[in-house]
């Protein structure tokens, strides 16, 4: 990870961390290297989600970008998917999304896609890391090369239709609980699912600017929980920010996370002869209890570093057609470069139909370790990571869940904290060795 760039694009704090003067700076060298690497017009399309700052950091990106030649496209309130989708439909050079995903609306990020919907390389976010330091101008665009700014909802509306189509089956007979973090899916989502005939209930859609995420969406699942028990649902979907994760409740209220939805699509594109390579790609967060499923059913499985860019990396360059995270990130290869919340939920309402059973059913043979991951707000990241005795409480603790369960510290690519992944056989072991883990934290005073 760079200065500014994580795993996720450049975030922080917006006003602070990320203002309108690095949006502007970043769109002033995006349009003056593209123009450098190819000849003709350049043209760009600009997503974003509802927090209050998305709006200044879209004005600000979309000047930077026209000041340097380039015609840019705004596609306004939108889902990182369907910027992706836009910008390989629509023959763009670039794509950028404005949103901080599942983060506080305080917070914010702006994520670049090039031209075939994919992220952004290292090699030229390195570049533009050093502009961002450097005093030095790029070259600009004067008289009739200046870009031109253009209102481009109708490839949000195209991005729409393509998702209608997608689904195989009408879902008329069901009734869908909706989750939209009063985020970016909160219009999209609705116009879909009414579309394809299913009875909508929806929650967390109304987008003030500054309750996106707040308890709502993918990270405070036991809201939808309750909504899908109370109303008596099929199934519910709660999305995050951005609208690239789905998290799912069964009709009885159980959560159903990004490895159940792996293992619910592995079997059934392996019935169906479309799993190629016959594997999975997970990262290292999934839980032992997807991979024992998938051993049960002769189904292959890799693991990758946390973040759905190492997922698609291994997908492009093995051929494989399905990979995700824990958190919701799935990505299905024949139809999209990035996790597209929307998009899974469709095909799982696909699979529900064409089994003709609960999803409760469908993901009896899977059973999980009890999981948790504590997140600790830290004043250094690489510090709190080789504290010595954090280090070897996690060896201790490791070498007594041997084979039966797992403990995995790491960084967070997007925060200011670190995280302790721990899996066991019991909710019990579960309790104690997180007692443990806060009580060394707080000890040698690692957290900020």
């Amino acid at each position: 990870m760079g200065k500014y760039f994580g795993t996720d694009g450049f975030r922080g704090l917006a006003g602070s961390d990320l203002t309108a003067y690095h949006a502007f700076k970043i769109g002033q060298f995006l349009g003056s290297y593209l123009k450098n690497e190819k000849k003709g017009k350049i043209k760009a399309a600009i997503g974003k989600d509802t927090r209050l700052s998305s709006y200044m950091l879209e004005y600000g990106i979309a000047s930077g970008l026209a000041s340097a030649g380039v015609d840019t496209y705004l596609l306004h309130v939108t889902t990182t998917p369907s910027v992706s989708y836009v910008v390989t439909t629509d023959q763009f050079d670039i794509g950028i999304m404005i949103s901080a995903s599942h983060n506080p609306y305080y917070d914010n990020g702006i994520k670049i896609l090039n031209n075939k919907g994919e992220k952004l390389s290292e090699e030229i976010t390195d570049k533009i890391e050093e502009y961002l330091d450097s005093g030095t101008p790029p070259e600009l665009a004067t008289r009739e090369e200046i870009g031109k700014i253009v209102d481009y909802y109708e490839g949000r509306n195209r991005y729409i239709g393509y998702l209608i189509a997608l689904a195989k089956n009408s879902f008329k007979k069901y009734k869908i609980g909706l989750d939209t973090a009063n985020g970016s899916c909160h219009m999209i989502a609705k116009s879909v699912f009414e579309a394809l005939g299913a009875n909508v209930y929806i929650i967390n859609n109304e987008p003030n600017g500054t309750n996106i995420n707040k308890n709502a969406g993918s990270t405070h699942i036991d809201v939808l929980q309750s909504f899908v028990k109370e109303k008596g649902l099929d199934v519910g979907f709660a999305f995050d920010g951005d609208g690239d994760r789905c998290i799912c409740v069964d009709e009885k209220g159980n959560v159903v996370n990004g490895d159940h939805i792996m293992y619910l699509l592995a079997k059934e594109l392996k019935e169906k002869g479309e799993l190629l390579t016959n594997t999975v790609v997970t990262t290292v967060m999934s839980n032992l209890g997807l991979y024992n499923a998938l051993d049960k059913i002769n189904i292959a499985y890799e693991k990758t570093s946390v973040g759905d860019r190492f997922v698609y990396e291994s997908i492009v360059k093995n051929g494989h057609s399905l990979g995700g995270e824990e958190s919701g990130h799935i990505i299905l290869s024949k139809y999209a470069t990035t996790g597209d919340g929307i998009l899974t939920a469709i095909k799982i309402m696909d699979t529900l139909a064409d089994k003709k059973q609960t999803l409760s059913y469908l993901l009896k043979d899977i059973k999980m370790l009890p999981q948790k991951t504590l997140n600790f707000v830290v004043k250094n990241k690489e510090k709190a990571l080789s504290n010595q005795a954090l280090q070897l409480l996690c060896k201790e603790i490791e070498g007594e869940l041997y084979k039966n369960g797992r403990i995995l510290l790491r960084a967070s690519g997007t925060e200011p904290k670190i995280r302790v992944m721990l899996e066991c056989e019991s909710e019990e072991q579960l309790e104690r060795y997180s007692e443990k883990i806060n009580d060394v934290i707080i000890k040698e005073k690692l957290n900020g």
